[in-house]
């Protein structure tokens, strides 16, 4: 555990809510950033993810175009949808008790598991040596929820944050165990965000009874700040 003398308490952060509130300005329907809740949406309630192949493999690819990762220095700007459908498929046999997995039950089995998790969706949808820190991070993210996406804006951040702790610059054990402190310091706060935080339904545009994960408040406040 990566703790000062006064334990967890340097890492407290009082512009939590004035940050989030800001990347909840870009929320109607039609913003980039309601993509998110498109794909979490559909991943999460979803039962058969294999029963329309495609539409799945839509959801998550405009997902990841949304957020920048169809740009032109992107392997994936080559590919067609059909390229994640081994990635789909490896989702839809997971159990589907990992979509309860957050922030605030990073414990040891479950950061193994989003670790082993991590492992096999690179190695399914990354081949031939391409970066996989950003996109595999932004599929976990928008697919279960569990884990901000490492992109340059919240690594930068919580390297500021971490003062040398953890680069964040993999996803491993450090990491995972400095966001989880990093919950611990700003739980009233993340905790509060997400029960007030809700997703749009596509269909209505309407927002749902589906809360947003703690691990997305985190994304969006490193997002917001990295800016």
């Amino acid at each position: 555990m990566m703790k000062s003398d006064n334990g967890i308490d340097h890492l407290i952060r009082t512009d939590i809510v004035m940050e989030v509130e800001k990347f909840k300005v870009h929320s109607h329907p039609e913003d980039r950033y309601t993509s998110f809740d498109y794909c979490y949406n559909y991943f999460l309630t979803t039962s058969d993810l294999t029963k329309d192949i495609e539409k799945s493999c839509l959801a998550l690819g405009f997902y990841l175009a949304s957020w920048g990762m169809l740009r032109g220095s992107s392997f994936l700007l080559q590919k067609s949808t059909k390229h994640f459908e081994q990635t789909v498929r490896y989702i839809s046999d997971l159990d589907r008790s990992i979509w309860n997995i957050d922030v605030d039950n990073y414990n040891d089995h479950n950061i193994q598991t989003i670790l082993t998790i991590y492992k096999e969706i690179k190695e399914c949808l990354i081949h031939n040596g391409n970066a996989d820190l950003t996109l595999t991070t932004k599929v976990l993210l928008g697919v279960f929820g569990f884990l901000p996406a490492f992109d340059n804006y919240f690594c930068n951040t919580f390297r500021v944050i971490a003062e040398g702790q953890c680069g964040f610059r993999r996803v491993n054990e450090k990491s995972l165990t400095f966001i989880r402190e990093f919950y611990e310091a700003n739980k009233y706060t993340i905790d509060n965000l997400a029960k007030q935080t809700y997703t749009t339904d596509f269909i209505t545009g309407r927002k749902t009874k589906i809360n947003y994960p703690k691990a997305k408040i985190i994304d969006m406040y490193g997002f917001t700040v990295g800016q």
